[in-house]
């Protein structure tokens, strides 16, 4: 199982963290990527898969402090973040100049 940090644009949003499985992971985050944002997420996928792999993943809930890493960040409602992960790998983010982040 890998764990899916989910950053909403929501005031109240509490960042929670979900299990997935390899397949539905790789749905959401293709070839090597660990940032992932919905609209994105659903405009290379097929609706009906995606909405069974979330709902199944939205069932396993990991607390925070039982957390085994996080393996990828799925944004809702954020497309401001996008200008900083162009390549959607975190370790490769950037100031909107381009800069590294970190």
């Amino acid at each position: 199982m890998k764990n899916i940090q989910v950053i909403d644009g929501a005031e109240n949003c509490v960042y929670d963290i979900f299990a997935a499985t390899g397949e539905q992971f790789d749905l959401i985050f293709p070839e090597g990527t660990d940032i992932a944002f919905i609209d994105e997420v659903y405009g290379r996928s097929d609706e009906a898969l995606l909405d069974a792999a979330l709902a199944d993943i939205w069932t396993r809930p990991v607390k925070k402090k039982e957390a085994n890493g996080i393996h990828g960040t799925l944004f809702f409602e954020l497309e401001q973040k996008k200008k900083y992960y162009p390549s959607r790998k975190d370790d490769e983010a950037v100031n909107p100049d381009g800069s590294r982040l970190r």
